[in-house]
């Protein structure tokens, strides 16, 4: 399968070298960088500054920003041939907005990353267009497990997915910053918080993967009745956390859709 990669950023490139791992060979990156075009052929992709570049492609991935995809996608129309797919991953772009712009025999399927794809243990929300077979959106799905777990989900709920999947590494992140601060203020050095604390968010995160128990129950079974768990659940009920954190990922719903 020839692949196209539009857009040499960090996620365009992250994805190339997921795929060159995973075996795919042959693959272009759209890149229109010299430096960026410098940094991805020093790593062994073959690249290109022109979008004439996907001619021939099967499968064509959307990697630019929202406002840039306008711009670009006239010059797929002009080369992209019938039974090519786009897959794009431009934030709050519908497909409906991209099908108008290309020949009907090219399939558009919409789907949202998040940063962990860098190191292959990524999620991909996934959506197809109208004109979508089946056998090409099973293509796209096993394309995109080069770099994580893939779902397939109604386009009406991409704004969820964004905000769960695609803005969530920086709700455990936001945590972990928490977590630290309060080691080293509870007389940890730097060094022994940030250990303490990744290893632990580690550790859970892969013990929640792999359990069939809910998140409920598991946390159940670390929080001994007026024990030191207990007094740390019981102080964040008192501040809202789980509150705050249920509203903060329905503002980012909302900001995405204000964005789409």
């Amino acid at each position: 399968m020839r692949i196209a990669v539009i857009g040499g950023g960090v996620m365009g490139g992250t994805l190339a070298e997921a795929m060159a791992r995973a075996g795919r060979d042959d693959i272009v990156v759209v890149e229109r960088s010299a430096e960026r075009r410098a940094e991805l052929e020093a790593r062994g992709h073959e690249t290109s500054d022109d979008v004439a570049a996907v001619a021939g492609a099967e499968m064509i991935l959307l990697v630019v920003k929202p406002q840039d995809v306008a711009s670009v996608l006239p010059e797929i129309s002009a080369v992209a041939g019938d039974g090519a797919t786009v897959v794009s991953l431009a934030a709050g772009v519908r497909t409906a907005t991209i099908e108008a712009a290309l020949p009907e025999g090219v399939a558009v399927v919409r789907a949202m990353p998040n940063t962990p794809a860098v190191i292959g243990r990524g999620m991909f929300g996934v959506s197809p267009g109208s004109r979508v077979p089946v056998e090409r959106l099973d293509a796209v799905v096993d394309l995109l497990r080069s770099g994580g777990e893939v779902v397939v989900v109604d386009e009406s709920h991409q704004d969820a997915v964004t905000a769960v999947s695609g803005s969530g590494p920086a709700y455990l992140f936001h945590l972990a910053e928490h977590m630290i601060a309060a080691g080293i203020e509870g007389g940890l050095d730097p060094e022994a918080a940030r250990a303490l604390t990744v290893q632990t968010l580690v550790g859970a995160s892969e013990l929640l993967a792999g359990s069939d128990e809910s998140p409920e129950e598991l946390r159940r079974r670390v929080t001994s009745p007026n024990g030191t768990t207990h007094a740390a659940i019981t102080t964040f009920d008192q501040h809202g956390v789980g509150e705050g954190i249920r509203a903060g990922v329905l503002a980012a719903i909302a900001r995405s859709a204000e964005l789409g």
